[in-house]
């Protein structure tokens, strides 16, 4: 522990809590105990019966408390949480988020905290090592899908997706109280922005501390599993749409006009099945998928950038492979459309959220 508790008087934390129990007052009193200054906690609509947790916490001049009438998520409290840090702390040079079950120990969060200050402009993931025996299957399960999905759908590599210890400079919280999301899934959302953004982050080995006798959780695995993955889904399911359009303007002008365009077919198949279907997925991605809010004409041209080069690609494979197979069937054309396309969207997915949506450095 820095015995100059840099930490401790230059960074807030923020807690969310919903009914709370007796540990949490364990971990309001190790947070005073260590000497944090300002800790920001938030009463997420708990019941009369819980109340007074946060009563007493309130007794402390370093506790500064906001209470939600009914229970608005952990997404809306840890977005309500930074706003008041921004309006009414201006000495602090950021947060650190914690849990109020006692899973966050003092020596980790203290040293989520001075890495952060050390690098200045990269938030802290305190990251758990999911290896380790005694820890919840579904927590261990749950974990490492999202991991692979992370790295699969958004070419992050992190070892830790679902850990609610975070250190957060200041400069970034701002931006941080506009990203979607009112739950669970917000958490989620604020590590995906996080690249879109550019901002970095950096990873701290924590304890991993369960208790076996009384594990639970607000997270709802059905419900709230489905506001985080549904986000993943959401490119998936744009391309999906456009595809259909895509393969059936395709087979259209194959059987229809193929005979009189020769060896032209395929490419003008191509390019007008992509004309419909490319304007109709840019739209969706920009507005739905990335959730651009930068220039549309800035990224319609770098859509288009990527788009015609891999038309002209899909185009010529699809021509190569016909003739190779010496194939004249434009159901069979079709479906080596279809590999070659599903081939081509991974590498285009890629290329859109690195740089056509990505957000203005």
């Amino acid at each position: 522990m820095n015995d100059d508790k840099l930490c401790q008087n230059e960074l807030a934390i923020v807690l969310p809590s919903l009914d709370p129990d007796k540990k949490f007052t364990g971990v309001v009193d190790g947070l005073l105990g260590a000497g944090f200054q300002q800790i920001v906690i938030v009463d997420d609509g708990s019941d009369e019966e819980h109340k007074r947790f946060f009563q007493q916490a309130a007794l402390h001049p370093q506790c500064h408390i906001l209470t939600h009438e009914v229970n608005l998520g952990k997404g809306k409290a840890l977005k309500d949480a930074f706003a008041y840090v921004l309006e009414e702390l201006p000495d602090v040079k950021g947060v650190i988020t914690i849990d109020g079950d006692g899973q966050h120990l003092l020596p980790d969060i203290i040293a989520c905290g001075e890495k952060m200050l050390e690098l200045e402009d990269k938030v802290v993931l305190g990251c758990r090592d999911f290896n380790k025996p005694g820890i919840p299957p579904r927590s261990v399960a749950g974990n490492k899908t999202t991991s692979r999905l992370f790295r699969i759908c958004y070419g992050i590599k992190l070892s830790d997706t679902q850990t609610g210890l975070r250190a957060i400079p200041r400069q970034y919280l701002e931006r941080f109280c506009k990203i979607e999301g009112e739950r669970f899934e917000y958490e989620t959302n604020m590590l995906l922005q996080m690249k879109r953004m550019g901002i970095g982050f950096a990873e701290q080995p924590i304890e991993t501390v369960y208790d076996p006798e009384d594990y639970g959780s607000h997270y709802n695995a059905l419900k709230d599993s489905w506001r985080i993955f549904k986000i993943m889904f959401k490119f998936l399911l744009s391309s999906a749409s456009s595809l259909l359009v895509d393969m059936g303007l395709f087979y259209l002008v194959m059987r229809f006009f193929a005979p009189s365009l020769g060896s032209y077919a395929e490419l003008v198949a191509t390019a007008a099945a992509r004309a419909c279907s490319s304007f109709m997925n840019f739209n969706a991605n920009n507005s739905v998928v990335f959730h651009n809010n930068g220039s549309y004409r800035r990224s319609l041209l770098r859509y288009y950038c990527l788009c015609i080069p891999q038309m002209l690609v899909s185009a010529g494979l699809v021509t190569l492979i016909n003739g190779l197979l010496g194939n004249t069937a434009p159901f069979i054309a079709t479906l080596i459309k279809l590999v070659v396309d599903t081939v081509l969207f991974f590498i285009s997915y890629t290329i859109q959220r690195e740089w056509v949506f990505a957000e203005k450095k």
